[in-house]
């Protein structure tokens, strides 16, 4: 196992939070083998953290960003570091980033939930930091040592990477995220449509995995609003995200190689829906 040290050295993670935040952290679930951290605001506070931002600990690449059934994780990220080593963050309300994007330190990636196929759980943050060669590690922070469990941090986890941290101008602004970073590497916008002041849904497709994928985006970044984005391969249900979102909803994601779509989305009032098409 690599020491603290010689970790902090490699990707060098922050707490998987915004900058300034506190949070408490705890090892305690009996499904726990010790160096997992639940995540809170407070030690007891519920469902109070639900929504809240959570951000990449280091740059990396997603390897994972799904809802998986087959253990108690529920809407999963993992990211894979420089040195080969990967961060997890489980339980989440929404992903934010598909498999195979780039994200910089301090990117939003998702945001706390309560997600699980397997157990009832309040909104929390479950988090890991795993050796290359996929162990978990004890959890370093800020080149600190996390102090299991119970420990509060203030997140350093400031920004400085190429991909947005977070907003770059103040809520009421135009949208800082594009349909380019929401899908991942990879995807290119094959079509849209406009929700008037609103914003718009885009539909990409990537060649390499034959897949396309839907995003809709406010058109600025006041407050919430009821966004949804769906894609229907056709022949297959349809796949929707839908709820109270600040930036966008998405990223829906199918296989649809040489087979015809449908895809559309809506924020407030405004609502676009496609005909079969793109059967290319």
């Amino acid at each position: 196992m690599a020491s603290a040290t010689a970790r902090a050295a490699g990707p060098g993670f922050q707490l998987p939070f915004p900058c300034g935040e506190t949070w408490v952290g705890s090892s305690g679930s009996y499904a726990h083998t010790g160096n997992e951290i639940d995540f809170n605001g407070s030690a007891n506070d519920g469902d109070g953290d639900l929504g809240r931002t959570v951000v990449a600990a280091a740059a990396g690449t997603v390897v994972i960003s799904a809802y998986q059934t087959g253990n108690g994780y529920g809407n999963l990220i993992k990211i894979r570091h420089s040195d080969g080593s990967t961060t997890l963050y489980a339980h989440l309300n929404k992903r934010m980033v598909a498999a195979g994007a780039t994200v910089a330190q301090g990117q939003q990636i998702g945001e706390v939930g309560k997600s699980s196929a397997k157990y009832k759980v309040a909104a929390h943050l479950h988090y890991e930091q795993r050796s290359s060669s996929g162990s978990i590690v004890p959890a370093v922070f800020n080149g600190a040592t996390f102090k299991y469990p119970g420990q509060k941090v203030t997140s350093n986890n400031c920004g400085g990477g190429s991909a947005p941290s977070k907003p770059s101008k103040p809520a009421g602004s135009s949208n800082p995220y594009s349909a380019e970073q929401v899908c991942g590497a990879g995807y290119k916008a094959i079509d849209s449509a406009s929700l008037g002041s609103y914003g718009r849904v885009v539909l990409m497709y990537s060649a390499a995995t034959g897949k396309n994928c839907v995003v809709t985006l406010r058109a600025n970044g006041t407050g919430k609003a009821k966004v949804s984005a769906y894609l229907e391969v056709k022949g297959k249900s349809r796949q929707t995200d839908s709820g109270s979102f600040q930036y966008y909803a998405g990223p829906v994601s199918a296989a649809a190689a040489r087979t015809c779509v449908k895809w559309g989305g809506s924020i407030e009032s405004a609502r676009y829906d496609s005909p079969f098409g793109h059967c290319g």
